[in-house]
């Protein structure tokens, strides 16, 4: 299924999406008891399919794209966080910081999942049955902050607002029998840049969750962008990064394309 929120007149809503193009009015939290109501509705601006309780992300999770930075694959999930005020909703624009400005902003697309439940101590094999669904996101990422100033500051680099683009769906895990198996591109001003498959994460989604809730409390509502292919900006030459008035859009297979304008 897949699930859209939008703003409606009573204000933020979610609704389903069914194979005819109608949308169909969803009732109650999907962290908790919802259901499908057979009222259609028109959806209004299109918002981010979740406010994240927490955004943990995950580097270097390619192997190609490890070694395209000169990177050897980690031994363990490597992770950081992002603010909230990331999120930035389904073609809204991506604003590059001013006061603390950057020249070298990058996109990176990837595959994000949505957990449904509070999680502790998941073992791989029952993973799944903690995940909600699936949705494209946009790790944007200011190099400059994270590889030349300050010593490596990736929380920083990468927590400017608007820097967490996510939509445009989120689709329920049972539509996606295998999040490891799925075309994944980003397409610049209509060039494609990245094109891969989540095939190639060292550490599929079930390794992730199982090494991330050890010991560790994730709540529901929990985002986790699982890493980013190859293919991004700073390995390029020259170097690719993001300027006013570029489209950058992140197309996952089954689940859609999300696009953003840049502004400054």
């Amino acid at each position: 299924m897949k699930l859209i929120r939008h703003l409606s007149p009573a204000g933020p809503a979610c609704a389903a999406l069914r194979p005819d193009g109608s949308a169909h009015a969803v009732e109650g939290d999907l962290l908790g008891a919802w259901h499908v109501t057979d009222r259609v509705v028109v959806p209004g601006k299109r918002l981010a399919p979740l406010a994240p309780a927490a955004i943990i992300c995950i580097g270097l999770n390619y192997a190609k794209h490890a070694a395209e930075g000169g990177k050897p694959p980690p031994e363990r999930p490597l992770w950081f966080m992002k603010l909230p005020g990331t999120v930035q909703h389904p073609g809204d624009a991506i604003r590059l910081p001013q006061i603390q400005a950057s020249t070298r902003v990058d996109y990176e697309a990837e595959l994000a999942i949505v957990l449904g439940r509070e999680a502790r101590n998941v073992p791989r094999e029952h993973a799944f049955d903690y995940i909600l669904g699936y949705t494209c996101a946009n790790d944007v990422s200011a190099r400059d902050w994270q590889r030349d100033w300050g010593g490596g500051q990736w929380n920083h680099a990468k927590s400017f607002d608007t820097f967490c683009p996510l939509g445009p769906v989120l689709v329920t895990k049972d539509e996606v029998p295998n999040p490891n198996a799925l075309r994944i591109r980003s397409i610049l001003n209509g060039a494609t840049m990245q094109d891969s498959n989540t095939a190639d994460m060292i550490f599929g989604v079930p390794a992730l969750i199982e090494f991330l809730t050890a010991d560790k409390t994730l709540p529901a509502g929990t985002l986790i962008l699982t890493g980013t292919p190859e293919g991004v900006g700073f390995a390029r030459q020259p170097p690719v990064w993001l300027r006013p008035g570029d489209t950058i859009a992140v197309e996952i297979e089954g689940i859609g394309t999300l696009s953003n304008p840049v502004t400054a």
